[in-house]
């Protein structure tokens, strides 16, 4: 049997500096069951009122467009999911990685957003993070690895059985909740 050369040898090899143009939305880069749909719909669920009150920017008026609350809601919530807490982490992320683009919507975040966001809603966030983490962990709609610890302490890091029992969910929920101040 002979001997095949390294040099005769066919195969694909990678190439990087080539330029190609591929049209694709950001609808295609994850799939229609991906966990960061589920994270945006309930997102849109929720009554966030209170958010869009305080913004300044208004039609006519000058001034920057602030990121719609949902993006930066529904990163902090992904994160968690993910087990990433740091804002500088979760910026990358939004530069790299398709779930996180998706939720971003070709909207550009910086850490300083994300951590100035989480900074002055922590109360709030505390509990929707929570409450939001612990129906989705109850309804089998997302899995726990590990929950982010820095700086949002999270309730359900307690651990994932803490909420998959129905009578644990259910006295979580008869818990005083959190009211905006006015």
């Amino acid at each position: 049997m002979a001997k095949h050369s390294h040099m005769n040898a066919r195969y694909q090899r990678p190439e990087r500096r080539q330029m190609s143009w591929q049209p694709m939305s950001l609808n295609q880069l994850i799939p229609s069951d991906h966990t960061a749909r589920l994270v945006w719909a309930y997102v849109e669920s929720l009554d966030l009122s209170q958010f869009y009150q305080r913004i300044q920017a208004v039609e006519g008026k000058p001034g920057r467009d602030p990121i719609d609350p949902r993006i930066l809601l529904a990163l902090w919530l992904f994160a968690t999911i993910n087990g990433v807490g740091s804002a500088r982490r979760l910026e990358r992320l939004c530069q790299e990685n398709f779930a996180y683009l998706w939720i971003c919507g070709g909207v550009t975040v910086n850490h300083h957003t994300l951590s100035d966001f989480r900074v002055e809603n922590v109360e709030f966030l505390d509990q929707l993070l929570t409450q939001s983490v612990a129906t989705m962990l109850h309804q089998g709609l997302i899995e726990l690895n590990r929950v982010a610890q820095d700086g949002m302490r999270v309730r359900a890091s307690a651990g994932s059985s803490s909420f998959r029992r129905k009578a644990s969910l259910e006295n979580f929920w008869k818990k005083p909740k959190h009211t905006w101040p006015n």
